[in-house]
């Protein structure tokens, strides 16, 4: 089932399957990545309780072997709507006897979307249920229109990500982990062009905190679409050697593995921890110009 937020600016819709936020229109645009099979299905999905991918696909704890997929289950799950009033949409997803074989920790995860003016807020809080430590990792993956009018190339637009000097990327290679490190993307007054070649290897990965605002901005340098967040690392990605008509800015508060990662889930990359009956909050905004 779906559930929709409107106001003067901004007409929103998430699915229930995921509390995936499925469309965001302003102005009769459509902002988010609608999903095409041909390139990438998905719209936004929520990354939890893993980010990226896991070595051999699996994380090992307390010496036990838990396969589990890239970027977790929680996408896949239903959340039932716990709240829904003027401008806010909550969601809940609790643990369970199926994702207990596969994730050893009870929980509850909710997500939440509040809407003001021109501006999206999503929130996430994670508590820890059980009587154990738990370890986990969470992120998001909202994929935006680009180009956003059907006139316009991709190859036209830009990214800025408002910071002074350059930044670097870790790469991604075999399997989906983390080969290298410290790769520079040159930026021209904090903007970098969407050219075709721009996500060859992969996501950028911007790790350490390097900036915490992203934008994607229209041919004549115009921002359309602008995320700020706290996380201390992000992706930005598109579909490798497709020019894919979409972005994505994922804030992350986890990381895929690295190639010569031998640990255990408490020790994976930007990993969380939470005791019994603690809990985690975080959030990241979303304007739409």
């Amino acid at each position: 089932m779906k559930h929709t937020l409107k106001n003067d600016f901004l007409t929103m819709t998430v699915d229930e399957m995921g509390a995936e936020l499925v469309s965001v229109t302003k102005d009769n645009k459509e902002y988010i990545w609608q999903g095409d099979e041909a390139f990438w299905p998905r719209r936004t999905p929520v990354l939890f309780p893993i980010v990226g991918s896991l070595k051999n696909k699996e994380f090992i704890h307390n010496g036990k072997a838990y396969p589990m997929n890239q970027h977790g289950f929680a996408r896949d799950m239903a959340f039932t709507l716990k709240a829904h009033t003027e401008n806010v949409l909550l969601f809940k997803l609790s643990s369970n006897e199926e994702t207990l074989e596969k994730y050893p920790f009870p929980f509850v995860f909710e997500i939440g979307y509040f809407l003001f003016d021109n501006h999206l807020t999503v929130t996430w809080t994670v508590k820890n249920t059980g009587n154990d430590t738990m370890y986990f990792s969470i992120g998001a993956h909202p994929g935006f229109t680009c180009p956003l009018n059907p006139d316009e190339k991709q190859s036209d637009y830009f990214l800025d990500f408002h910071t002074n000097g350059n930044l670097t990327t870790s790469r991604i290679g075999d399997g989906g982990l983390v080969a290298s490190y410290n790769h520079p993307v040159e930026l021209e007054n904090g903007l970098v062009n969407i050219h075709e070649h721009l996500f060859d290897n992969d996501a950028l990965i911007i790790e350490n905190n390097q900036c915490h605002c992203v934008s994607l901005l229209t041919p004549d340098k115009k921002p359309y679409v602008t995320v700020d967040f706290d996380a201390p690392i992000f992706g930005v990605w598109s579909c490798v050697g497709k020019c894919a008509p979409f972005v994505c800015i994922e804030p992350w508060y986890g990381r895929c593995d690295a190639a010569d990662f031998n640990g255990e889930l408490k020790d994976r990359a930007y990993g969380n921890i939470l005791a019994s009956g603690a809990g985690f909050t975080a959030e990241y905004t979303i304007t739409f110009n």
